[in-house]
């Protein structure tokens, strides 16, 4: 099957040309000679353009209006510490929390359908909750970025790592939370930085995204299906990026070994 796709495109089919090599020149258009290819330059052409300069983002905000703190507090459980929280469904974050096994026992009679997990510290259980986000969480949300983790250190006070896809969706985050009065403080702040040399640059962005999120941690913070989402391009695409990218980097690891 023979498609094609028209000059507005020249500028992501030279990556194209470059990631795949299956794609020649004609006046005016580019015709692409297998089906299965097609899939993959889409996919690149359509990669959300905002994740141009992304920044990785941990800081510190005193949050007493937690929907699951409020939610546990109203059970009467106070004794309880925020291990971990994600980005779940659009609109919704789960929390994984940590208390005593009784207070998990009385959750689970009270709201169907959570999970429950082994938790590290002897006498403490583990269970993830999910709910609308609150104002902090929303804030971080609506602005293209997504939540990598959070954990309560103490009282009220939740650490939050988060990647924002550009310093403009930094920005209007802090702006939001200014604006609630919390009181925010900035732990660490890492932009994407391009080194020219093994991998290219779109392989670079991509495994340095699939780290800050906690890809290649055990277990995984996110998957394939799930970043790919984030970055607007197809699980297959993703795979295939990393494939390369991983191939590149092993090769230049072991060059000149027999």
């Amino acid at each position: 099957m023979c498609l094609a796709l028209f000059s507005p495109y020249w500028h992501y089919v030279t990556i194209a040309k470059g990631v795949f090599g299956s794609v020649r020149r004609v006046p005016c258009k580019i015709v692409i000679y297998d089906l299965s290819l097609l899939v993959h330059v889409y996919s690149l052409m359509l990669m959300k353009d905002i994740w141009r300069q992304p920044y990785h983002v941990v800081l510190e905000v005193e949050n007493r209006q937690c929907a699951i703190v409020k939610k546990c507090a109203a059970m009467g459980l106070t004794s309880l510490k925020v291990v971990d929280v994600r980005s779940s469904h659009p609109g919704s974050v789960k929390h994984l929390v940590e208390l005593d096994p009784t207070g998990v026992k009385k959750i689970k009679n009270e709201t169907a359908e959570l999970k429950s997990i082994p938790s590290k510290n002897k006498g403490k259980a583990s269970i993830w909750l999910e709910s609308e986000g609150c104002g902090v969480c929303n804030a971080i949300l609506s602005s293209e970025a997504f939540l990598v983790s959070g954990k309560s250190i103490e009282n009220f006070t939740i650490v939050y790592s988060f990647l924002v896809p550009n310093f403009g969706s930094y920005k209007k985050i802090i702006s939001a939370l200014e604006a609630m009065e919390l009181k925010v403080k900035i732990l660490k702040m890492g932009r994407f930085e391009s080194h020219a040399g093994v991998l290219t640059e779109k392989q670079e962005k991509i495994f340095w995204l699939a780290l800050k999120s906690g890809f290649f941690d055990y277990p995984r913070k996110i998957d394939t299906v799930e970043l790919a989402k984030r970055l607007g391009i197809s699980p297959s695409t993703l795979s295939e990026i990393t494939r390369r990218g991983t191939r590149r980097l092993l090769e230049y690891y072991f060059k000149g070994q027999p």
